[in-house]
């Protein structure tokens, strides 16, 4: 089996020797029999296969851009061979689009909201643990060994397919899962050809939910943050970059013409120019010969340049320009840089609810498991850390208007948390409420422990001096008036 490389956005093959391991050998994906498979799914699992070998290639580029880990792809004659070859990616936009807006969402499923931020989608596979039993895992899987089919009429994912194991010498895959309505197959060639295990789930679809960025309706599975524009600015980015370079090792030395002088001057000609006192004779004519040295050429065209390509880049990503490494001659004001901001921040205000939702899909499917009531998942609310940042001021200011007028929403867990409270400091304050309540129950039944001990001994005070028990001393009561018989 040989290695298929991934391929760049010009269609030219990668390989890069440093993640060649991470690759998989699309030929393997070629599969016609499967036993344990019913032949009315082999259809779909073909497919499957089909739909991940088409999309791989561009999934694994924009992987390698993330990475930074993409190639020069530069003029041929406007650099060097030499430079050509020792140009290394030394612009990181594509990884900041994408962490710039993942920052913003944060969540348990931080890891799939990167990988769907990557590649366009990522999923989320929810089955019962086989080692225990009754244990549901939810575990993220990303789109380069993966696989989804979208069910059109019924707006949902149809069925999905995960690579889980592959031969690290040759890339071969080794072992997949296929996820259909109703049953999983987990299939592997450990037999010497593939074979499948059937595992019912009794469900009306396949217990994987995409976590999708951007989704259209040409394209329901998403769209990558690494977008090929952002793929080309950033080649953009990198050219200029050499250019510059190229420049000033151009003019590194100095360069020196000598008017008049014979082309010979010594066999060392560096140590001639670099020498404290040199000299030179007149010509056979006797003309003395005149130095220039040429000026160093100016980098500000080159740093203009990659200026202009940065603000096309915070134009594609809504990521304000100082982010990405570039000073404007004019600081912007804190009114432009918040307004900046709040553009990603809507992004990821209407990101929070599509992963919302899917969110609360895998926990109706991982309630299904466990055959809990779908019914009950209504009242579930995932929530997500605030996207743009308030000031303690601000914050307190605005909690002190609601406790005012809504105790018991200031005091809830919501309340708790727009007053800036994480969800850990949120447990400790209520474990600590917990703590006094507890220790003010213990104080009042010791108080009403001392009221009773003090109570006995008066008892027992009054007995003694009466030679009575308490119980039996006589009550002293008003003398009953007479009424006057006149």
């Amino acid at each position: 089996m040989v290695l298929m490389p991934a391929t760049d956005h010009n269609g030219l093959a990668i390989t890069n020797p440093a993640t060649q391991d991470a690759y998989l050998a699309v030929q393997s994906a070629n599969i016609t029999r499967i036993k344990g498979v019913e032949d009315d799914d082999m259809p779909t699992i073909q497919k499957l296969l089909t739909t991940w070998r088409d999309h791989y290639a561009r999934n694994m580029l924009r992987a390698e851009y993330y990475q930074a880990r993409y190639r020069y792809n530069g003029v041929a004659y406007s650099i060097p061979k030499e430079m050509r070859a020792l140009a290394k990616p030394m612009i990181g936009w594509p990884n900041k689009a994408v962490r710039a807006l993942a920052d913003l969402n944060v969540f348990e499923v931080s890891e799939a909201i990167t990988s769907a931020y990557i590649h366009g989608c990522s999923f989320i596979t929810v089955y019962e643990d086989p080692d225990e039993p009754g244990r549901i895992l939810m575990l993220p899987r990303s789109a380069d060994w993966s696989a989804g089919i979208w069910d059109r009429r019924r707006r949902r994912l149809g069925s999905a397919l995960t690579i889980t194991d592959k031969d690290d010498r040759t890339g071969r895959i080794t072992a997949f899962t296929a996820w259909l309505p109703g049953k999983v197959y987990e299939i592997d060639d450990s037999e010497g050809q593939w074979t499948a295990r059937t595992i019912e789930t009794h469900l009306d679809r396949p217990s994987v939910v995409p976590l999708v960025n951007d989704a259209q309706s040409y394209h329901p599975l998403g769209n990558s943050r690494i977008t090929r524009t952002l793929m080309n600015l950033t080649d953009f980015g990198l050219r200029t970059m050499v250019r510059m370079e190229a420049t000033a090792e151009f003019y590194a030395a100095p360069r020196v013409w000598f008017i008049g002088a014979s082309k010979k001057f010594t066999d060392d000609t560096w140590s001639s120019i670099v020498s404290v006192m040199n000299g030179m004779p007149a010509n056979k004519n006797g003309d003395k010969p005149t130095m220039q040295q040429l000026q160093q050429a100016s980098m500000t065209p080159h740093a203009d340049m990659l200026r202009t390509i940065a603000l096309m880049v915070s134009s594609e990503t809504d990521i304000p320009v100082n982010d990405l490494g570039i000073t404007m001659d004019n600081p912007a004001s804190a009114e432009a840089m918040a307004e900046a901001e709040r553009k990603l921040s809507r992004t990821a205000d209407r990101q929070n609810k599509r992963f919302g939702r899917a969110l609360k899909e895998a926990m109706s499917i991982a309630l299904a498991y466990q055959g809990a009531d779908p019914d009950a998942l209504r009242e579930l609310r995932p929530i997500w850390a605030p996207v743009k940042e308030t000031s303690d001021a601000a914050r307190a200011d605005w909690y002190q208007k609601v406790a005012s007028t809504n105790p018991a929403f200031a005091d809830s867990d919501v309340g708790l948390t727009r007053a800036g409270l994480t969800w850990d400091e949120i447990k400790a304050h209520r474990a600590y409420e917990r703590q006094q309540r507890t220790q003010q129950s213990i104080d009042e039944l010791r108080a009403k422990l001392t009221i009773a001990k003090t109570d006995g001994k008066e008892a027992e005070a009054n007995e003694q001096q009466t030679g009575q028990p308490a119980a039996e001393q006589p009550h002293s009561t008003a003398a009953p008036s007479i009424p006057n018989p006149s």
